[in-house]
């Protein structure tokens, strides 16, 4: 049982194919050589495999810089930092690992650290380790003083400008969004380029750092290297001061130069990579493009080395060549500027003048910003406008049925700085004014906060606010005030207006585009409809009256049929309403239901009924409402009172009719309480429960 117990897990086992498939995927292998490299720190190596390592770090440092050369730009090479910390951290590994060999082993010679460090010693040495530490310290000081320290001053400057110039580039894009220049995957696209563009330089410009440790760690592990390695060859090992000198002095320079050698590769590859901003194209052709293409300047580098060469003392070999071959150059390119290509010239055409009918143009919707809110545009806490926007486009469609129109962000240096202003047809619609860096904190109950900052109304619907430090969000969350911040303010401000507007934001147009998408199964009642029996800009004033009450028209097959019953006998707009919101009666009274799921309704006295049936004048469709202005304004009053009492209990009431007077009495409370329904008795669903709570 045992046995085969056994062999069943020696069956369940991974084979060798299966490790070496887990091994070579990416996550996996990097994780395996970044422990390599911890391993490195720890555990000894021996010289053969310190040999293939170090050969790993120099062809591994040509191949990055090889990269960042024949790139066309930064961003296409992003994992830049993340590879210059991993091979610095790779370099100090075996800077640790050569030193322990160097140190256990440089008693036995030269060859003790490995052959690469022995063929960098005596090469770069010449016989005379003076030579070998002045030769690294010079590396030391052009990779430390020069390369590093410019590189990372350009990816400082590089992310700084980048950064500031986010809000405005974001705009240019919106605003190319907007005008329909570009489609939303372009500008996606377009946004992400940015972002990646300024976190690519912030990384880089710490990523330098990295290679300036490595520099001043490579200086201190020498000098450990030298001392620590006489005195255990004269003490330790009994070796002569001179040969322990030139011994350990040798290995310590190879040492040093097959580490900062890679160094040196990957700072001109880093050098490359910021300083390529702005160009296009790999190095060479961008180098041959800007300097050896204008033979003026080539005329001159021949002339300046033709005269170098004939100074006395100079040597002429090489000075007489460059002028030579720059004269050449400069010739040949000059000549290729006099010879004509042979293209077809296409007749030139007056500059046409952009026509008039362009200027005519408008938009539906627009958001005027000034200039210290262009950082809403695109804040780096995730709460962007312009996310927002989308969202609340997004939002009411599905709510009443059809897609507003694209929204317009512009700047406006004539707002206050925080200002802002919403237009509708290039009308102003509504305006206000935010605060960048404070939250905006209101009583729910309607009063003043008690917080100190600046007490100002709520530009949506005109309740007492208060702009406050964001540090007081805890406080102020646990005292039960509303929190919202500074774009949330504004975008509900915008929701507020495109919602007393969407009658007007509903165009001919938009009706065309909402009967062509409906499903295939509706478009005979379309045909059956438009135009035999109503025509399309009946079915549009239908649609804008029942957004005028805030009523959904995302029901669009039922308000078809509702019109297409009415209108074979009327051709009152009116009428046609009321038939449709009969239609509607399931959604309409789901729509106005409270919290317990009861319709709460205000009620008119028989006296009111009856009043206002009997000032309709007029017959069929002419009917018109002639009240006295003093039983109008007692009927305004018993309104506001009755309403009132009832937002003081917690309800929000539809005010109930008879279907004959419902579009009479909704003229009048549209004129003072807006947002409050007006529901006729064949509105109300059979299933519906009513809860009356007063009665005018």
């Amino acid at each position: 049982m045992t046995d085969q117990t056994l062999s069943e897990r020696l069956a369940q086992a991974p084979s060798a194919r299966d490790i070496w498939g887990w091994v070579m995927r990416g996550e996996v292998g990097l994780a395996l050589g970044v422990v390599g490299i911890v391993v490195l720190l720890i555990l000894p190596i021996p010289a053969f495999m310190l040999d293939l390592l170090l050969a790993l770090s120099i062809t591994s440092a040509v191949l990055i810089l090889m990269t960042s050369l024949l790139i066309k730009k930064p961003l296409e090479f992003t994992g830049f930092p993340m590879v210059l910390l991993v091979t610095t951290l790779y370099r100090l590994g075996l800077n640790i690992a050569s030193t322990r060999l160097i140190l256990g082993h440089g008693h036995e010679g030269v060859h003790g650290a490995g052959h690469i460090i022995e063929a960098f010693g005596k090469l770069m040495t010449g016989g005379s380790f003076v030579i070998g530490i002045i030769v690294f310290s010079i590396l030391v000081i052009v990779n430390f003083v020069v390369i590093t320290k410019g590189s990372g001053r350009i990816a400082e400057v590089a992310a700084r400008f980048t950064l500031d110039s986010m809000p405005g580039k974001q705009m240019a894009i919106d605003a190319d969004l907007s005008a329909g220049l570009v489609d939303e995957t372009e500008a996606k696209k377009r946004r992400k380029e940015l972002e990646q563009e300024s976190t690519f330089f912030g990384a880089m410009d710490g990523a330098s750092k990295f290679v300036r440790g490595d520099a001043v760690a490579g200086l201190i592990i020498v000098a450990i290297n030298i001392i620590g390695g006489i005195l255990i060859g004269v003490l330790q090992h009994k070796l002569p001061l001179g040969q322990a000198a030139s011994t350990y002095t040798l290995m310590t320079i190879g040492d040093g130069l097959v580490s900062q050698i890679p160094a040196l590769i990957i700072s001109i590859a880093a050098g490359f990579l910021v300083s390529k901003s702005g160009v296009e194209g790999s190095a060479d052709k961008a180098l041959v493009t800007q300097l050896a293409m204008n033979p003026v300047s080539l005329g001159m580098v021949s002339a300046a080395a033709g005269v170098i060469a004939i100074i006395p003392g100079m040597p002429l070999i090489p000075f007489a060549g460059i002028s030579i071959a720059s004269g050449a150059l400069a010739w040949r390119r000059s000549q290729a500027a006099l010879v004509p290509v042979p293209v077809e010239v296409a007749p030139v055409e007056a500059p046409q003048e952009e026509p008039i009918a362009q200027t005519l143009a408008i938009d539906e919707i627009k958001i005027e910003l000034g200039y210290g809110l262009l950082g809403l545009i695109n804040d780096l806490e995730g709460r962007r406008l312009t996310d927002q926007i989308k969202a609340l486009r997004r939002t009411l469609a599905a709510d009443f049925g059809f897609v507003m129109p694209s929204v317009r962000i512009l700047d406006n240096m004539r707002l206050p700085s925080q200002g802002y202003c919403i237009r509708i047809k290039e009308m102003e619609a509504g305006a206000g004014e935010v605060r960048l860096g404070h939250l905006m904190a209101m009583d729910p109950r309607g009063g003043q906060v008690e917080f100190p900052g600046e007490h100002v109304k709520e530009p949506a619907f005109g309740l007492p606010a208060t702009w406050i430090d964001e540090a007081l969000r805890e406080e102020a969350t646990f005292r039960g005030y509303t929190i919202v911040d500074p774009a949330t303010v504004l975008t509900t401000h915008l929701t507020e207006i495109l919602k007393e507007n969407m009658p007007d934001l509903l165009s001919y147009s938009e009706v065309q585009k909402l009967l062509k998408d409906l499903p295939a199964e509706q478009k005979k009642l379309v045909e059956d409809l438009v135009p035999s029996v109503v025509t399309a800009t009946t079915i549009q004033r239908v649609l804008q009256a029942l957004l005028r009450e805030r009523v959904s028209i995302r029901d669009l097959p039922a308000i078809l049929e509702g019109v297409g019953e009415a209108a074979p006998h009327t051709a009152s707009v009116t009428l046609l309403v009321e038939q449709v919101r009969a239609r509607l009666a399931r959604q309409l009274s789901f729509a106005y239901r409270g919290d317990d799921g009861a319709l709460p309704i205000v009620t008119l006295t028989p006296d009111w009924e009856n009043a206002f049936a009997e000032s309709l004048v007029g017959q069929g469709d002419e009917k018109q409402l002639a009240l006295a202005p003093s039983r109008l304004q007692e009927f305004v009053r018993g309104v506001r009172e009755t309403f009132e009492r009832a937002a003081l209990a917690g309800e929000s009431p539809v005010l109930l009719t008879s279907p004959a007077i419902r579009p009479y009495v909704r003229s009048i409370i549209e004129r003072f309480r807006g947002q409050t329904p007006v529901m006729s008795q064949n509105e109300v669903h059979p299933r519906a429960r009513l809860k009356t709570v007063g009665t005018i």
